[in-house]
């Protein structure tokens, strides 16, 4: 079996259309996102399918380069094949999760492929499973949201924040669901907190018993990650911006998390988050992989990955999304009882639904800027766009009753 062609498809997700009479390209393009799907041809017809993520545009560039390193190869030999691509690229420097999207999406579709040549799920060809359903979580802000994600059966929601995290609001959820749901708040930035306003938010969030607080700094700021860890008793977790073992191996080694959160498109592969669960278990971490922002594909990758590894957490999950990511690919996976099954037919057990992606051709993936809510940014500084600000208000911020913050 030789591979004969790889193909792309770039979905434009939550795009509000533009008005009448606007130019060409126009539209609302605030919160919405980039899926890119790839496709690997076979000349005995076995296609499989895959996901990648990161800065899906430009990884579509970079998955369409590999074919000439591709085209002809036997897609039996995964682990060579990735180490022949991560290689072939290694001049254009460190690449980080663009490369690693690039490798995922490709890797993701060669064990569909392997799966479907034996007649196995990729979990079996993996060692086998550990567990037949795997535990998911959502995200919920409000009360309401947290009510309507528990109805489905979840026993796991995450209060996310990209400016200010308030107390109160978590502490709502808290309250709304009782203390037989986890909890966890990710406060990743911008503009991320100092090291001391993440310690003392962390002490003022430790009465909520928080499954984890995630990225609560600048995750590039390892030192400063090992102080809020000495200095509260909530779990830590973060990995979602980093891809391959390399990028993961300093949270690990260093014992700066407790979780470590891969995301399923921009890892690496498949067999790079197992790698990473490896390290991970022999270091009493346990791994949640990321899925804010991934597509309805990679979610099958990551069930056969923590079917099989000791240390899965909980797989995050977008239960209340864009519409469209029903349409896009079949079969759709649905939580039963806070948890989804795991599949059991060859490969990953997905497809894409090429006439639905075709509906929603991707023309931006870069985000706008957030808008003006006097929270996330210091009043009257929203333009300067900072990766880091130094936060004032810091008494209405940190105080359990944050008054200053939106309700």
């Amino acid at each position: 079996m030789k591979i004969t062609d790889i193909r792309t498809y770039l979905v434009q997700v939550g795009a509000r259309p533009p008005a009448p009479g606007a130019a060409p390209g126009e539209g609302d393009f605030r919160g919405s996102r980039c899926w890119l799907f790839v496709k690997i041809v076979t000349d005995e017809g076995i296609e499989g399918v895959g996901e990648g993520s990161g800065w899906p545009r430009v990884i579509e560039t970079a998955v369409q380069d590999f074919g000439h390193v591709l085209v002809g190869e036997d897609p039996a030999n995964i682990d060579r094949l990735w180490h022949k691509m991560y290689a072939a690229a290694m001049g254009h420097g460190m690449l980080g999760t663009v490369l690693g999207g690039a490798l995922t999406a490709i890797e993701m579709a060669l064990w569909d492929i392997k799966g479907k040549v034996l007649g196995q799920p990729v979990w079996n060809l993996l060692g086998g499973k550990f567990r037949d359903t795997i535990p998911v979580y959502g995200h919920a802000k409000t009360p309401e949201t947290a009510k309507k994600h528990t109805d489905l059966g979840y026993r796991g929601l995450k209060v996310s924040f990209t400016g200010a995290v308030n107390v109160d609001k978590v502490a709502a959820v808290r309250d709304a669901v009782g203390p037989d749901v986890d909890i966890m708040v990710d406060a990743h930035g911008p503009s991320w907190m100092t090291p001391g306003d993440a310690i003392v938010l962390a002490r003022k969030l430790e009465p909520l018993d928080l499954l984890f607080l995630e990225d609560p700094i600048a995750p590039e700021n390892l030192d400063a990650f090992q102080r809020v860890r000495d200095a509260t008793t909530i779990p830590l977790a973060a990995g979602e911006r980093v891809s391959t073992i390399w990028g993961i191996r300093p949270y690990i080694e260093r014992e700066l998390v407790d979780v470590i959160q891969p995301d399923t498109g921009r890892a690496g592969g498949i067999t790079q988050m197992r790698k990473m669960a490896a390290m991970a278990e022999g270091h009493f971490i346990t791994m949640a992989p990321h899925s804010g922002s991934l597509g309805p594909l990679a979610e099958f990758a990551a069930l056969h990955v923590m079917a099989t590894i000791p240390n899965a957490l909980m797989l995050e999950r977008l239960e209340i999304d864009w519409p469209g990511r029903y349409d896009v690919v079949s079969p759709v996976l649905k939580v039963v009882d806070g948890a989804i099954p795991v599949p059991d037919v060859p490969g990953l057990g997905v497809e894409i639904v090429e006439e639905e992606v075709a509906k929603y051709p991707g023309r931006r993936n870069v985000s706008d800027l957030p808008a003006d809510d006097g929270w996330s940014y210091e009043p009257g500084t929203v333009t300067e766009a900072v990766y880091f600000q130094t936060r004032m208000r810091r008494a209405a911020r940190l105080s359990l009753k944050a008054t200053g913050a939106p309700k």
